[in-house]
């Protein structure tokens, strides 16, 4: 029996003995009272679907929402406060929870944040501001080489595997993304049945392992993949050269949660370690990469196909530019991945001091574009730590066409930010493979409350806009938000970054330091630059 039930047991045990007793005294009375009365929660619990916690842990999982609801008065003599990111704030966590149970999300009596603090951000609004009739943010993904256009909605779900996260998960997930009209990103363990029992959109994430279309070596199968590619619900194919919360690792799915079913998904064997390699075998250069990005894009039928990263060396990047400019291949859509991007498991050192943060990382990305006029040829989707509209509206100011999320679509299905996602114990059934855990994780309920998480979020968006004077995201501009830098000084994110302008790669270089240094360095034949070179560039520097 798992020791989350011992408690449920205890009580029912208790009960029949004080039953047996009730004639020997006043106490036993109390007691068949008390403990009966706990059994009939624990029976509730165990028998209800509202609840994925409650189901797995009967009575004692009370103890959590006793203490969230009294928290608000407890909280000033609790360490902890409201706007602390460890690594998402209750305050965050909150506003996910409110608007996925589609519920009052305001709050009274003023900011809890401190508006003079460095790094403070907000939108100017407008005097006159603008009426908007519909929150369904769209925008079109496929360049000038895609066939198959698609229409997405600016806030859609990461990638989260089916193996890092459970089947009830990903189909209520996915049966969310279908009633919302947004994308659902499968993560790089393949297209599992889950995704596809419920029809909603499919971006789907090719690895470096190539889950789903690889051979028996793990090098990959092109049969495999146009067999899956072409299927009406795969909207977009999706190269993952790395993902911010461990760039250049690679990832590991130990053997003993490689079950059958997840061994069928992603085409390995069981018994062994499901490895993702750190580099991918299909391609070693920058115009191996745009060549692999052309082949899929035409088995798949001339759908939208681009490459996800999180940015590192830039002259690794720069060469994947110059190799556009040189091949005239280019992707359909890029998206970038910030370092503080989540997932199921990493070192921490990878955690913490690895990959460049999202806005430096799209904004480099952003302006190598600009600079080669390929800007609106290319779309730019952004993922790292994206929670609310305003994480929208800032991220899409900096040059995003759109932004995805995972950990926020979690708090929509009931993650309670546990931080068990590695253990195989998630207490909420979202992160875990244990089927006494995440079959309780009840799919109808749950895909309301990611259809609900979404909606009521690009409502607050369109809200946030039409107080800017807006009337579609894609108008927003850094000159749109302001950033304290001191407790005197403001400056609009346009005046705290740099941008490049309009084809000024194409006949020269910008005043921009990280161009200056490594864009004459890189190569679109090779993602390391000639020794001699990196001297060079060391020279520099200095």
């Amino acid at each position: 029996m798992p020791s989350r039930y011992v408690p449920f047991v205890l009580c029912l045990v208790l009960c029949a003995l004080s039953l047996a007793m009730l004639w020997d005294g006043v106490i036993w009375r109390w007691l068949a009272g008390i403990s009966g009365v706990l059994s009939v929660l624990g029976l509730v619990d165990l028998m209800q679907t509202h609840s994925t916690l409650r189901r797995n842990f009967p009575i004692t999982s009370h103890v959590r929402t006793f203490f969230e609801f009294f928290r608000p008065m407890l909280r000033q003599y609790v360490v902890e406060s409201d706007t602390e990111e460890v690594p998402f704030s209750h305050s965050q966590r909150s506003i996910v929870y409110q608007r996925a149970k589609n519920v009052l999300d305001k709050r009274p009596f003023g900011t809890e944040l401190d508006l003079y603090a460095d790094h403070y951000e907000w939108i100017n609004h407008s005097l006159a501001p603008a009426k908007i009739d519909s929150h369904d943010f769209r925008i079109t993904i496929g360049g000038p080489q895609c066939t198959q256009p698609y229409s997405a909605s600016v806030f859609n779900i990461s990638a989260m595997s089916f193996g890092a996260i459970s089947a009830n998960a990903i189909r209520a997930l996915n049966e969310g993304a279908r009633r919302g009209g947004f994308y659902h990103d499968t993560g790089e363990g393949s297209l599992s049945t889950y995704h596809r029992e419920n029809g909603g959109d499919i971006c789907w994430e090719i690895g470096s392992g190539y889950f789903g279309c690889r051979n028996p070596d793990g090098t990959f199968d092109e049969r495999a993949f146009l067999e899956k590619a072409t299927l009406p619900q795969v909207k977009m194919i999706e190269v993952k050269l790395s993902q911010g919360a461990k760039p250049g690792h690679g990832g590991v799915l130990p053997a003993a949660k490689v079950s059958e079913e997840i061994a069928r998904t992603r085409g390995v064997a069981m018994g062994q370690d499901c490895i993702s390699p750190a580099a991918h075998s299909a391609f070693s250069t920058p115009l191996g990469l745009l060549e692999f990005v052309a082949r899929l894009r035409e088995k798949s039928g001339g759908k939208p196909t681009g490459f996800k990263l999180a940015l590192g060396h830039p002259w690794e990047w720069f060469g994947i530019a110059k190799a556009m400019q040189q091949s005239g291949i280019y992707p359909d859509f890029i998206v970038v991945d910030g370092g503080e991007g989540g997932t199921g498991a990493a070192p921490l050192e990878f955690t913490d001091h690895v990959g460049a943060p999202l806005r430096e990382a799209l904004l480099l990305v952003h302006n190598t574009l600009v600079g080669l006029n390929l800007r609106d040829k290319i779309s730019l989707g952004a993922s790292g730590k994206v929670i609310t509209a305003f994480d929208i509206a800032r991220t899409l100011a900096l040059g995003a066409d759109w932004c995805n999320a995972a950990r926020g679509f979690m708090f929509a299905l009931g993650c309670i930010q546990s931080q068990n996602c590695h253990t195989d114990r998630c207490p909420t059934g979202v992160a875990t493979q244990d089927p006494g855990r995440w079959k309780k994780l009840d799919v109808p309920d749950k895909s309301e409350r990611v259809k609900m998480f979404h909606e009521n979020t690009l409502k607050a968006l369109k809200e946030l806009i039409a107080a800017a004077g807006l009337h579609h995201p894609n108008e927003l501009g850094p000159e749109h938000v302001i950033r304290r830098v001191s407790s005197i000084e403001v400056r609009s994110l346009s005046a705290l970054y740099q941008f490049v302008k309009p084809g000024e790669l194409v006949g020269g270089l910008p005043d921009h330091a990280v161009f200056r240094v490594f864009w004459d360095v890189a190569r679109a034949d090779s993602f390391a630059p000639p020794r001699t070179v990196l001297e060079l560039q060391h020279t520099k520097l200095r």
